[in-house]
């Protein structure tokens, strides 16, 4: 499957990113891209993209990434609702089960 990801092409502590398409069976640090169809500066909130590529890339069927789908709807590439990308899962929940379970074992 086609997914339009981020790539990593930064040096350390300066993150910068190229927007491309790829196999989603390659590693994300592989050198096995389809096409590059743009960049993100997470730095400088910088982006540009090639509209008319990644409507293309969708049309064949490839996914955006969470984090790529957010920078499109941004970018007024698509249009839509943001994903949430960094939603933690609750912990919370599975602590109050082992701690009722205690409780009633006792």
């Amino acid at each position: 499957m086609l997914r339009i990801r981020f790539k990593r092409v930064g040096r350390r502590n300066q993150p910068f990113f190229r927007i491309v398409v790829t196999n989603s069976r390659n590693a994300p640090k592989g050198g096995r891209d389809k096409e590059i169809v743009g960049f993100y500066n997470p730095l400088t909130k910088e982006y540009k993209i090639e509209k008319e590529r990644v409507l293309y890339w969708l049309s064949v069927g490839a996914q955006p990434s969470d984090s790529v789908y957010n920078l499109l709807i941004r970018a007024k590439v698509i249009q839509g609702k943001k994903k949430p990308v960094h939603a933690k899962p609750k912990k919370e929940s599975s602590q109050e089960e082992g701690a009722q379970s205690k409780e009633e074992s006792t």
